[in-house]
């Protein structure tokens, strides 16, 4: 396949992935459309050795399988794991700000973001709601996502004359400044249909019950306007929106760009590329026909949600969901509850988070001998304080694979005297046990609004993965340690 089809495949699963929860449905529809089935954490697993499942949780992290033909319980699982947010602004349960006569909306910062970058960008509004449906004299809650295409907000800079001192560093207020605007009063007041004008409080009587079930009771909660136009996108009344999670978003479209066509500039792929990356090796490695055949474990990827959090969540990497999800599996298979422990020590975690790629205006800031360089190929993480859960057999073995395939790789040491962040590889290597490799394809602009990463990395990263799935079976076995 060539480079620019994998890098043109990953920018659209980009533009369909505005937030976590429609990456996720992204995602759920490629799985289906690769002959996946979806199974439910609520209900029983009826699974079988040679076929492919998948799961949600909270519709922002996703799971998918395939099944060897060979395989028993207590064999491994060979998983690559990535995750689906981004930092990004997320309105307030309370976005309604008025100021000065101008319609802002409230935002709060999610992650550790570049928030001088959201400035002057054309924005809009996507997430998913909790829409009231009536049918026959009973209410039903519908769980929706939404996306507004057209801009409608944005975060407009001070004029330098009115700020003499940004010229020493533009320095942003999160509280104060960082608020998108709407509209202006005025124009918002003229278009409003007289139907949204505090229809809770029109005189007529009422005794708390409406307003438990609406997201903006006496108008006080969101403006009217941004109601109306989520109510259009979604097709309901704004009176029938419950609630939502909603995010900001840039509307300026991610592209295949560069005088040679050979980057992608996009927000949110720190780190929907590796979930893209992932996703498409999985699906690209269980696809043909008794592909599965000799295979004796599980082929997974696992997408999680809050990793630009900490993970600390019901659904991220520091949840149980990914042993939840090997013991089903385990369980299904056999009842001897004590195969687990035998399964994850069989197993291996590729942790795909995107890396730091030299820039050339700031070459200083990487380790003289640890230089990663776009179209260099994935990038293994390392450090010795364990941010990184890479040793040195996790490492070998996927440096085995590149070589094998003839795919580039690279090395990562941050500087003794500069912080290393982190990613889900030591949270899932400690909290679940399993032997694990950090990597990322090397990525500029990292947490900006818009960020930027090689074409040709893309499908070395995609290569990479591909082979680790067909390979690490038969790899595994030639590898001896704890004896």
């Amino acid at each position: 396949m060539e480079n620019s089809a994998v890098a043109a495949d990953l920018v659209d699963f980009l533009n369909a992935s505005p937030t976590a929860f429609h990456a996720v449905d992204e995602a759920k529809k490629r799985l289906k459309s690769a002959g996946y089935v979806q199974i439910f954490e609520r209900e029983d697993w009826d699974l079988k050795a040679g076929n492919k499942y998948f799961f949600t949780r909270n519709y922002s992290t996703i799971v998918a399988f395939a099944i060897g033909k060979k395989y028993v319980a207590g064999n491994g699982f060979h998983i690559v794991g990535a995750h689906t947010d981004s930092p990004c602004l997320k309105l307030k349960p309370v976005s309604k700000v008025t100021k000065c006569g101008f319609l802002e909306v409230g935002v709060q910062t999610y992650g550790g973001g570049l928030w001088h970058t959201w400035f002057d960008r054309d924005l809009t509004v996507a997430g998913r709601m909790i829409i009231r449906k009536k049918k026959d004299g009973s209410e039903s809650y519908l769980h929706k996502l939404v996306r507004i295409e057209e801009p409608i907000m944005r975060i407009p800079t001070l004029a330098i004359h009115l700020d003499r001192d940004v010229k020493d560093g533009f320095k942003v207020n999160t509280q104060n400044h960082l608020l998108p605007v709407l509209a202006t009063s005025i124009k918002a007041e003229l278009n409003k249909p007289a139907s949204i004008d505090n229809s809770i409080g029109n005189g007529a009587p009422n005794d708390g019950s409406m307003s438990s079930k609406r997201v903006n009771p006496g108008g006080e909660q969101h403006h009217s306007l941004l109601l109306q136009l989520l109510a259009a996108q979604a097709g309901c009344e704004p009176g029938d929106i419950c609630d939502f999670e909603l995010q900001a978003c840039d509307t300026q479209p991610s592209i295949i760009a560069g005088a040679m066509k050979e980057f992608v500039f996009s927000g949110r792929l720190d780190n929907l590329c590796m979930s893209f990356c992932s996703l498409k090796a999985l699906i690209d490695a269980t696809s043909a026909e008794k592909i599965l055949e000799d295979e004796v474990g599980v082929r997974m990827v696992a997408l999680f949600d809050h990793e630009e959090v900490g993970s600390e969540s019901a659904q991220g990497a520091g949840s149980p969901v990914m042993f939840d999800a090997l013991s089903r599996i385990t369980n299904t298979f056999s009842p001897d509850s004590k195969l687990i422990q035998k399964a994850i020590q069989r197993s291996f975690l590729v942790s795909a988070d995107m890396a730091h790629a030299l820039h050339p205006n700031y070459s200083d800031k990487h380790e003289e001998n640890h230089q990663p360089k776009f179209h260099g190929g994935l990038v293994i993480k390392h450090n010795a304080n364990q941010r990184y859960a890479t040793n040195a057999v996790t490492s070998f073995v996927f440096r085995e694979i590149a070589a094998k395939h003839n795919i580039p790789i690279q090395d990562f040491v941050v500087r003794n005297d500069m912080p290393c962040g982190s990613t889900i590889g030591p949270i899932l290597a400690s909290g679940v046990g399993i032997r694990t490799v950090d990597v990322g394809a090397p990525q500029w602009s990292m947490h900006s609004i818009r960020e930027m990463c090689a074409v040709d990395d893309v499908k070395h990263s995609y290569e990479h993965f591909k082979a680790f799935f067909q390979e690490f079976s038969q790899l595994d076995g030639k590898i001896a340690v704890d004896i």
